[in-house]
Protein backbone atom coordinates (compact mmCIF):
# COMPACT_ATOMS: atom_id res chain seq x y z
CA UNK A 1 0.00 0.00 0.00
CA UNK A 2 1.51 3.61 -0.98
CA UNK A 3 -0.03 6.20 1.82
CA UNK A 4 3.14 8.78 2.06
CA UNK A 5 2.34 11.59 -0.23
CA UNK A 6 5.13 13.49 0.46
CA UNK A 7 7.60 10.97 -1.07
CA UNK A 8 8.51 10.12 -4.57
CA UNK A 9 8.51 6.29 -3.40
CA UNK A 10 5.17 4.82 -5.14
CA UNK A 11 6.57 3.26 -8.64
CA UNK A 12 4.50 4.28 -11.91
CA UNK A 13 4.18 1.74 -14.29
CA UNK A 14 3.51 2.76 -18.15
CA UNK A 15 0.70 0.78 -19.58
CA UNK A 16 0.96 0.46 -23.12
CA UNK A 17 -2.34 -0.61 -24.77
CA UNK A 18 -5.66 -0.68 -26.15
CA UNK A 19 -8.45 -0.83 -23.32
CA UNK A 20 -9.04 -4.01 -22.01
CA UNK A 21 -10.04 -5.74 -18.60
CA UNK A 22 -6.19 -5.76 -17.68
CA UNK A 23 -6.12 -2.08 -17.94
CA UNK A 24 -9.20 -1.87 -15.94
CA UNK A 25 -7.73 -4.32 -13.22
CA UNK A 26 -4.54 -1.88 -13.09
CA UNK A 27 -6.56 1.18 -12.61
CA UNK A 28 -8.70 -0.55 -10.08
CA UNK A 29 -5.95 -1.82 -7.60
CA UNK A 30 -4.09 1.89 -8.33
CA UNK A 31 -6.89 3.57 -7.02
CA UNK A 32 -7.44 1.21 -3.94
CA UNK A 33 -3.78 1.78 -3.18
CA UNK A 34 -3.56 -2.42 -4.09
CA UNK A 35 -1.19 -1.71 -6.53
CA UNK A 36 1.39 0.97 -8.36
CA UNK A 37 0.46 3.94 -10.02
CA UNK A 38 -0.50 3.86 -13.47
CA UNK A 39 0.14 5.90 -16.71
CA UNK A 40 -2.30 4.72 -19.31
CA UNK A 41 -0.67 5.42 -22.73
CA UNK A 42 -2.39 4.59 -26.35
CA UNK A 43 -0.43 2.15 -28.54
CA UNK A 44 1.14 4.32 -31.62
CA UNK A 45 1.17 7.91 -29.38
CA UNK A 46 3.49 6.97 -26.24
CA UNK A 47 6.97 7.13 -27.20
CA UNK A 48 7.02 11.42 -26.14
CA UNK A 49 5.44 10.43 -22.95
CA UNK A 50 7.59 7.85 -21.72
CA UNK A 51 10.57 10.27 -22.82
CA UNK A 52 9.00 13.22 -20.98
CA UNK A 53 7.41 11.29 -18.17
CA UNK A 54 10.25 8.44 -17.24
CA UNK A 55 7.83 5.74 -14.88
CA UNK A 56 9.22 2.79 -13.56
CA UNK A 57 7.90 0.41 -15.83
CA UNK A 58 6.50 0.04 -19.02
CA UNK A 59 4.49 -2.87 -19.69
CA UNK A 60 5.91 -4.58 -16.37
CA UNK A 61 9.26 -4.33 -17.26
CA UNK A 62 12.07 -1.93 -15.05
CA UNK A 63 12.83 1.54 -17.25
CA UNK A 64 16.32 3.06 -17.33
CA UNK A 65 15.93 6.45 -15.46
CA UNK A 66 12.89 5.81 -14.49
CA UNK A 67 11.09 7.65 -11.06
CA UNK A 68 8.19 7.17 -8.83
CA UNK A 69 5.62 9.59 -7.72
CA UNK A 70 4.08 10.70 -4.34
CA UNK A 71 2.41 8.11 -2.22
CA UNK A 72 -1.17 10.01 -3.03
CA UNK A 73 -0.71 9.96 -7.15
CA UNK A 74 -2.74 6.92 -8.49
CA UNK A 75 -2.80 7.81 -11.76
CA UNK A 76 -0.96 9.95 -14.67
CA UNK A 77 -2.33 11.29 -17.42
CA UNK A 78 -0.35 12.41 -20.17
CA UNK A 79 -1.08 15.70 -21.76
CA UNK A 80 -1.59 15.64 -25.78
CA UNK A 81 1.15 17.70 -26.09
CA UNK A 82 0.07 19.55 -28.75
CA UNK A 83 1.60 23.02 -28.08
CA UNK A 84 5.12 20.92 -26.89
CA UNK A 85 6.61 17.76 -24.94
CA UNK A 86 3.65 16.28 -23.15
CA UNK A 87 3.32 17.07 -19.72
CA UNK A 88 2.15 15.10 -16.78
CA UNK A 89 -0.93 15.41 -14.88
CA UNK A 90 -0.96 13.82 -11.60
CA UNK A 91 -4.44 12.19 -9.84
CA UNK A 92 -5.09 10.98 -7.08
CA UNK A 93 -8.07 8.46 -6.05
CA UNK A 94 -9.24 10.61 -4.04
CA UNK A 95 -9.99 13.63 -6.36
CA UNK A 96 -10.85 10.47 -9.00
CA UNK A 97 -13.81 9.30 -6.87
CA UNK A 98 -14.90 12.89 -5.67
CA UNK A 99 -14.89 14.03 -9.58
CA UNK A 100 -16.83 10.16 -10.52
CA UNK A 101 -19.38 10.11 -7.42
CA UNK A 102 -20.20 13.83 -8.36
CA UNK A 103 -20.74 12.70 -12.23
CA UNK A 104 -22.64 9.96 -10.90
CA UNK A 105 -24.66 12.09 -9.07
CA UNK A 106 -25.58 14.86 -11.58
CA UNK A 107 -26.73 12.54 -14.39
CA UNK A 108 -28.78 10.42 -11.28
CA UNK A 109 -27.15 6.95 -12.29
CA UNK A 110 -28.12 4.25 -10.04
CA UNK A 111 -26.06 1.63 -8.57
CA UNK A 112 -25.23 -1.51 -11.13
CA UNK A 113 -26.03 0.96 -13.96
CA UNK A 114 -23.15 -0.12 -16.78
CA UNK A 115 -20.48 2.66 -18.24
CA UNK A 116 -19.18 1.85 -21.90
CA UNK A 117 -15.87 3.40 -22.66
CA UNK A 118 -15.05 3.75 -26.30
CA UNK A 119 -12.91 6.08 -25.86
CA UNK A 120 -9.18 6.27 -24.89
CA UNK A 121 -7.97 5.53 -21.05
CA UNK A 122 -4.76 7.59 -21.72
CA UNK A 123 -7.44 10.38 -22.20
CA UNK A 124 -8.96 11.52 -18.74
CA UNK A 125 -12.51 11.04 -20.03
CA UNK A 126 -12.23 7.38 -21.16
CA UNK A 127 -10.39 6.78 -17.27
CA UNK A 128 -13.27 8.45 -15.74
CA UNK A 129 -15.44 6.32 -17.48
CA UNK A 130 -13.63 3.11 -15.81
CA UNK A 131 -13.96 5.03 -12.15
CA UNK A 132 -17.55 5.71 -12.32
CA UNK A 133 -17.91 1.98 -13.36
CA UNK A 134 -16.22 1.56 -10.01
CA UNK A 135 -18.14 3.84 -7.87
CA UNK A 136 -21.31 1.98 -9.35
CA UNK A 137 -20.17 -1.07 -8.47
CA UNK A 138 -20.77 -2.62 -11.77
CA UNK A 139 -18.21 -4.03 -14.86
CA UNK A 140 -17.31 -1.64 -17.24
CA UNK A 141 -18.36 -2.44 -21.15
CA UNK A 142 -14.82 -1.79 -22.39
CA UNK A 143 -14.53 -1.22 -26.67
CA UNK A 144 -10.79 -0.88 -27.67
CA UNK A 145 -12.01 1.54 -30.36
CA UNK A 146 -15.21 3.28 -31.62
CA UNK A 147 -17.84 1.44 -33.90
CA UNK A 148 -21.12 2.77 -33.99
CA UNK A 149 -23.28 -0.27 -34.58
CA UNK A 150 -20.94 -2.00 -31.75
CA UNK A 151 -21.86 0.93 -29.35
CA UNK A 152 -25.42 0.86 -30.28
CA UNK A 153 -25.45 -2.63 -29.50
CA UNK A 154 -23.43 -2.55 -26.24
CA UNK A 155 -26.47 -2.40 -23.70
CA UNK A 156 -24.76 -0.17 -21.58
CA UNK A 157 -26.99 2.63 -19.73
CA UNK A 158 -24.54 5.28 -19.82
CA UNK A 159 -21.84 6.53 -22.56
CA UNK A 160 -19.50 9.62 -22.65
CA UNK A 161 -18.14 10.56 -26.11
CA UNK A 162 -16.70 13.15 -27.96
CA UNK A 163 -18.62 15.53 -30.55
CA UNK A 164 -17.54 13.37 -33.31
CA UNK A 165 -18.73 9.83 -32.23
CA UNK A 166 -21.65 11.76 -31.78
CA UNK A 167 -22.21 13.30 -34.78
CA UNK A 168 -21.82 9.89 -36.61
CA UNK A 169 -24.25 8.42 -34.53
CA UNK A 170 -26.72 11.10 -35.36
CA UNK A 171 -26.09 10.94 -38.93
CA UNK A 172 -26.82 6.94 -38.93
CA UNK A 173 -30.36 8.62 -37.66
CA UNK A 174 -29.67 6.28 -34.59
CA UNK A 175 -32.08 5.41 -31.60
CA UNK A 176 -30.19 7.11 -28.96
CA UNK A 177 -33.22 6.29 -26.40
CA UNK A 178 -30.86 2.78 -26.28
CA UNK A 179 -28.94 5.37 -23.20
CA UNK A 180 -30.40 6.66 -20.14
CA UNK A 181 -27.38 9.35 -20.79
CA UNK A 182 -24.68 10.44 -23.14
CA UNK A 183 -21.86 12.57 -21.54
CA UNK A 184 -20.73 14.70 -24.11
CA UNK A 185 -17.43 15.96 -24.16
CA UNK A 186 -13.75 16.99 -25.14
CA UNK A 187 -14.76 19.74 -27.33
CA UNK A 188 -17.77 22.39 -28.01
CA UNK A 189 -20.13 20.37 -29.75
CA UNK A 190 -20.96 21.94 -33.40
CA UNK A 191 -24.50 23.87 -34.32
CA UNK A 192 -27.47 21.99 -33.69
CA UNK A 193 -25.64 18.51 -33.03
CA UNK A 194 -27.38 18.33 -29.44
CA UNK A 195 -30.81 19.60 -30.99
CA UNK A 196 -30.32 16.64 -33.76
CA UNK A 197 -29.08 13.85 -30.52
CA UNK A 198 -32.39 14.60 -28.64
CA UNK A 199 -34.80 14.38 -31.58
CA UNK A 200 -33.13 10.84 -31.84
CA UNK A 201 -34.09 10.41 -28.16
CA UNK A 202 -31.12 11.13 -26.45
CA UNK A 203 -30.08 12.51 -23.33
CA UNK A 204 -27.14 14.47 -23.63
CA UNK A 205 -25.16 16.44 -21.38
CA UNK A 206 -22.58 18.66 -22.34
CA UNK A 207 -19.39 19.09 -19.72
CA UNK A 208 -16.52 21.23 -19.60
CA UNK A 209 -12.84 20.18 -17.44
CA UNK A 210 -9.61 19.01 -18.11
CA UNK A 211 -7.64 16.61 -17.08
CA UNK A 212 -6.09 19.05 -14.09
CA UNK A 213 -10.16 18.67 -12.98
CA UNK A 214 -10.30 14.66 -13.10
CA UNK A 215 -12.50 14.91 -15.73
CA UNK A 216 -15.81 17.22 -17.17
CA UNK A 217 -16.34 19.38 -13.50
CA UNK A 218 -18.79 21.37 -15.16
CA UNK A 219 -22.51 19.97 -16.59
CA UNK A 220 -24.29 21.75 -18.86
CA UNK A 221 -22.82 24.75 -17.60
CA UNK A 222 -23.04 23.94 -13.78
CA UNK A 223 -20.51 23.01 -11.67
CA UNK A 224 -20.73 19.47 -9.96
CA UNK A 225 -21.18 19.33 -6.18
CA UNK A 226 -18.30 20.87 -4.08
CA UNK A 227 -16.86 22.18 -6.75
CA UNK A 228 -16.56 26.18 -7.49
CA UNK A 229 -16.12 28.53 -10.55
CA UNK A 230 -14.92 32.13 -10.81
CA UNK A 231 -13.51 34.70 -13.42
CA UNK A 232 -10.20 36.24 -13.30
CA UNK A 233 -10.15 39.63 -14.38
CA UNK A 234 -7.72 38.12 -16.97
CA UNK A 235 -11.19 36.41 -18.35
CA UNK A 236 -9.50 32.90 -17.44
CA UNK A 237 -11.65 30.38 -15.58
CA UNK A 238 -10.60 29.10 -12.43
CA UNK A 239 -11.36 26.06 -10.76
CA UNK A 240 -11.48 24.54 -7.19
CA UNK A 241 -12.84 21.76 -5.77
CA UNK A 242 -11.90 18.57 -4.51
CA UNK A 243 -11.37 17.38 -8.04
CA UNK A 244 -8.08 18.97 -8.76
CA UNK A 245 -4.84 17.67 -9.42
CA UNK A 246 -1.89 17.33 -7.19
CA UNK A 247 0.54 18.31 -9.91
CA UNK A 248 2.41 18.46 -12.68
CA UNK A 249 5.32 15.54 -13.08
CA UNK A 250 8.89 17.15 -12.81
CA UNK A 251 7.26 20.75 -12.74
CA UNK A 252 8.52 23.65 -10.52
CA UNK A 253 6.26 24.69 -8.71
CA UNK A 254 4.37 20.78 -9.24
CA UNK A 255 0.91 22.76 -9.62
CA UNK A 256 -0.10 26.18 -11.44
CA UNK A 257 -2.80 27.08 -8.38
CA UNK A 258 -3.55 30.74 -7.06
CA UNK A 259 -5.11 30.56 -3.37
CA UNK A 260 -6.59 26.76 -4.31
CA UNK A 261 -7.69 27.75 -7.38
CA UNK A 262 -6.20 26.17 -10.68
CA UNK A 263 -6.01 28.86 -13.52
CA UNK A 264 -7.26 27.30 -16.99
CA UNK A 265 -6.46 28.48 -20.23
CA UNK A 266 -9.71 29.41 -21.21
CA UNK A 267 -11.73 32.51 -21.61
CA UNK A 268 -14.93 31.98 -19.93
CA UNK A 269 -17.82 34.03 -18.91
CA UNK A 270 -20.58 33.43 -15.43
CA UNK A 271 -24.54 34.46 -16.19
CA UNK A 272 -26.30 33.40 -13.62
CA UNK A 273 -23.82 30.80 -12.29
CA UNK A 274 -23.78 29.48 -15.33
CA UNK A 275 -20.48 29.25 -17.64
CA UNK A 276 -19.89 30.01 -21.04
CA UNK A 277 -16.56 28.98 -22.40
CA UNK A 278 -15.40 31.54 -24.77
CA UNK A 279 -12.19 30.09 -26.11
CA UNK A 280 -8.41 29.28 -25.63
CA UNK A 281 -6.43 32.48 -24.22
CA UNK A 282 -3.75 30.87 -26.27
CA UNK A 283 -6.40 30.92 -29.12
CA UNK A 284 -6.08 34.50 -28.87
CA UNK A 285 -5.38 36.22 -32.17
CA UNK A 286 -3.47 39.94 -32.16
CA UNK A 287 -4.93 41.51 -35.89
CA UNK A 288 -4.14 45.17 -36.51
CA UNK A 289 -3.80 45.68 -32.52
CA UNK A 290 -7.47 44.28 -31.77
CA UNK A 291 -7.60 41.12 -30.01
CA UNK A 292 -10.16 38.51 -31.13
CA UNK A 293 -10.79 35.33 -29.30
CA UNK A 294 -10.80 32.54 -32.11
CA UNK A 295 -13.48 30.46 -29.96
CA UNK A 296 -15.84 33.38 -30.28
CA UNK A 297 -15.66 33.51 -33.87
CA UNK A 298 -15.82 29.89 -34.45
CA UNK A 299 -19.30 29.71 -32.60
CA UNK A 300 -20.58 32.36 -34.61
CA UNK A 301 -19.30 31.17 -38.06
CA UNK A 302 -20.66 27.49 -37.41
CA UNK A 303 -24.40 28.84 -37.28
CA UNK A 304 -24.11 29.58 -40.92
CA UNK A 305 -26.07 27.39 -42.97
CA UNK A 306 -23.54 26.76 -45.14
CA UNK A 307 -20.88 25.70 -42.97
CA UNK A 308 -20.97 22.01 -41.46
CA UNK A 309 -18.07 22.63 -38.89
CA UNK A 310 -14.85 25.31 -38.67
CA UNK A 311 -12.09 26.22 -36.68
CA UNK A 312 -10.11 29.71 -36.93
CA UNK A 313 -6.35 30.66 -36.64
CA UNK A 314 -4.35 33.61 -36.68
CA UNK A 315 -1.96 33.15 -39.72
CA UNK A 316 1.14 35.53 -40.07
CA UNK A 317 0.48 38.82 -41.92
CA UNK A 318 2.74 41.66 -42.69
CA UNK A 319 0.18 44.37 -42.78
CA UNK A 320 -2.12 42.93 -39.54
CA UNK A 321 0.37 41.25 -37.85
CA UNK A 322 -2.63 37.80 -37.82
CA UNK A 323 -4.87 37.76 -40.38
CA UNK A 324 -8.02 36.41 -38.62
CA UNK A 325 -8.38 32.64 -40.98
CA UNK A 326 -12.09 30.62 -41.42
CA UNK A 327 -11.00 26.90 -41.75
CA UNK A 328 -14.11 25.49 -43.18
CA UNK A 329 -15.95 22.33 -44.03
CA UNK A 330 -18.80 23.25 -46.51
CA UNK A 331 -22.38 21.75 -45.45
CA UNK A 332 -22.72 21.44 -49.49
CA UNK A 333 -19.06 20.96 -51.58
CA UNK A 334 -20.96 21.81 -54.59
CA UNK A 335 -21.86 25.36 -53.62
CA UNK A 336 -19.18 26.43 -50.65
CA UNK A 337 -19.86 29.04 -48.99
CA UNK A 338 -17.58 32.05 -50.08
CA UNK A 339 -15.50 34.57 -47.68
CA UNK A 340 -17.83 37.56 -48.60
CA UNK A 341 -20.75 35.76 -47.51
CA UNK A 342 -19.08 34.56 -44.22
CA UNK A 343 -17.92 38.51 -43.76
CA UNK A 344 -21.84 39.47 -44.10
CA UNK A 345 -22.98 37.16 -41.49
CA UNK A 346 -20.59 38.11 -39.25
CA UNK A 347 -21.32 41.87 -39.79
CA UNK A 348 -24.31 41.95 -37.23
CA UNK A 349 -22.77 38.89 -34.75
CA UNK A 350 -19.25 40.92 -34.63
CA UNK A 351 -16.91 43.32 -34.52
CA UNK A 352 -15.47 44.63 -37.82
CA UNK A 353 -12.02 43.81 -37.30
CA UNK A 354 -13.19 39.95 -36.32
CA UNK A 355 -14.92 39.01 -39.23
CA UNK A 356 -12.24 36.54 -41.46
CA UNK A 357 -10.05 38.04 -43.61
CA UNK A 358 -8.98 34.61 -45.57
CA UNK A 359 -10.97 31.52 -45.99
CA UNK A 360 -9.81 27.97 -46.54
CA UNK A 361 -12.07 24.86 -47.68
CA UNK A 362 -11.51 21.23 -46.02
CA UNK A 363 -13.36 18.01 -46.60
CA UNK A 364 -12.56 17.69 -42.34
CA UNK A 365 -10.86 18.88 -39.72
CA UNK A 366 -7.59 17.40 -38.31
CA UNK A 367 -8.55 16.26 -34.80
CA UNK A 368 -6.22 15.28 -31.68
CA UNK A 369 -7.07 11.76 -30.25
CA UNK A 370 -9.15 13.65 -27.48
CA UNK A 371 -11.73 14.77 -30.30
CA UNK A 372 -10.30 18.63 -30.03
CA UNK A 373 -9.30 19.88 -33.54
CA UNK A 374 -5.95 19.98 -34.51
CA UNK A 375 -4.74 23.94 -34.48
CA UNK A 376 -1.51 23.31 -34.70
CA UNK A 377 -1.76 20.86 -38.05
CA UNK A 378 -4.49 23.95 -39.42
CA UNK A 379 -1.92 26.60 -38.66
CA UNK A 380 1.20 24.62 -40.58
CA UNK A 381 -1.51 23.99 -42.99
CA UNK A 382 -1.51 20.22 -43.18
Amino acid sequence: MWRNPSHPDRPLHAIVQPAGTALFTAIRDALSGDGPAVLPLSPGHHEPALDALRPTHVNGVPGPGGAGVPGDVAIVIATSGSTGPPKGVMLSAEALRACAAASIRRVGAAKGDRWLCCLPVSHVSGLQVLVRALLSESEPIIHPAFDPHAVLGSGAHHVSLVPTQLHRLVEMGADLSVFRTIVLGGAAPGPGLVERATALGARVVTTYGSSETSGGCVYDGRPLDNVDLKIGADGLIRISGPVLFSGYRFAEPPAPLDGGWFVTSDLGELNDGRLRVLGRADDVINTGGEKVVAGVVTAVLRDHPGVADAAVIGLPDAEWGERVTAVVVPADPDTPVTLPQLRAFCRDRLAPYAAPRDLRLVERLPLLPNGKTDLMRLRAGT
